[in-house]
């Protein structure tokens, strides 16, 4: 395939930003934070700006407050500490000629007491999501939650639009809100987590009224074509109690028709890993990207387990105006070059995703051509 012919290598106009191409890097927990004030640090700057050529580059997932915390050494944003450790990245970031959005995220229900001094976490309802959260001490099942109160909902609103304020403040060039399964946001829109009978509960415009205060408070700090949101629509495995339900299509349907008016940088969807027949969102088997394009009139984000070809194929069919990669940014911090140069992808080792500081972070080689056309890899720089 011929750089020309590669929609993945255009550039891409994303409101006021010009990405260099349409490749993403999606959020990635690394784990790296290991400081007792989960601070960014400047191996976490190195990392990122590694993978600076990449069109836009997406944070990994950071806590908007204590309370949001569900996962160990992951950083958050909203202390001074943090905020100036963010700065490092963006900086970073930056002089390498790349541009990166903070994903703003809060795991609700799925924390621990282990992460909260004892504390119970809290969610919509008192409903035990039924998943793991990584603790200190490993591993653990999670726990019944309190329900949070109106009061809490509102204050949590505010915590996301402080963490856009800092996100605004470290020099990022936008932000995402993580609404991934599992985190508070899909806590809310699912039947099996969400029993509330006030306005956050009930009816489907009632579940999803978090997403749109939350929304409308952070686009009060940015201009809304630099704020995203990132759903993952349909999971049947790995998230305890939160699978589809016969509620789940309507609900993206709505969601899909109502963000349309909100003029964002883009909605970020994330494709389902297991086959759907048989199930309540079955309808969403065959060209699954099809129905969110159907019902979302803005830029829309494809992720989850693409290649070089099929990206670039949703690209060309116009069912996606951007593509997000994960794991192949890990080990290949020259994920465009080898786009563009059609070079082999090198295997990350799972055994170091969340853990081991530089050895499975940094220290991941560039690929480059030689003379004869052959290939060598070098170290990161």
């Amino acid at each position: 395939m011929e750089n020309t012919t590669q929609p993945l290598l255009e550039e891409y106009q994303l409101g006021a930003l010009k990405l260099k191409n349409r490749v993403v890097m999606a959020s990635l927990t690394r784990g790296r934070a290991t400081n007792t004030g989960l601070v960014p640090t400047p191996l976490m700057a190195e990392y990122y700006a590694q993978r600076a050529s990449a069109g836009l580059i997406l944070s990994e997932g950071t806590w908007v407050n204590p309370q949001s915390i569900g996962f160990i050494n992951v950083p958050g944003i909203y202390t001074r500490e943090q905020v100036e450790g963010w700065k490092l990245v963006t900086r970073a970031v930056h002089d390498h000629g790349g541009l990166i959005f903070s994903q703003l995220g809060h795991i609700g229900a799925a924390s621990h007491h282990d992460h909260l001094n004892g504390e119970l976490p809290a969610g919509p309802s008192a409903i035990n999501p039924q998943t793991k959260s990584f603790t200190p001490n490993g591993f653990k099942d999670t726990l019944k939650p309190r329900e949070m109160s109106l009061a809490e909902i509102r204050q949590t609103v505010q915590d996301y639009k402080q963490a856009a304020e800092n996100a605004l403040e470290a020099g990022f060039d936008g932000v995402e809100v993580h609404a991934q399964v599992g985190m508070l946001i899909p806590q809310f829109l699912s039947l099996a987590t969400n029993q509330r009978t006030d306005e956050y509960g009930g009816s489907i415009e009632n579940r999803a009224r978090i997403v749109f205060d939350i929304l409308d408070a952070i686009i009060e700090v940015w201009d809304s074509t630099r704020v995203a949101i990132k759903f993952t629509p349909v999971a049947l495995s790995h998230v305890g109690v939160m699978t589809p339900d016969a509620q789940t299509i309507p609900m993206f349907q709505y969601l899909c028709n109502k963000l349309s008016d909100y003029n964002l940088a883009y909605l970020h969807i994330v494709a389902p890993s297991e086959d759907l027949t048989g199930t309540t969102v079955e309808a969403l088997q065959e060209n699954y990207f099809d129905h969110f394009r159907n019902h979302y009139s803005g830029r829309l984000m494809a992720n989850l387990g693409f290649t070089r070809e099929t990206a670039n194929a949703i690209l060309s069919e116009g069912t996606a105006d951007l593509v997000s990669f994960g794991a192949p940014f890990i080990a290949n911090p020259d994920l465009v070059e080898r786009f563009r140069s059609d070079l082999p992808l090198s295997a990350g080792n799972p055994d170091l995703y969340y853990t081991g500081g530089e050895n499975g972070y940094t220290d991941y080689p560039r690929a480059i051509l030689g003379e004869a056309h052959g290939r060598q890899e070098v170290p990161a720089e």
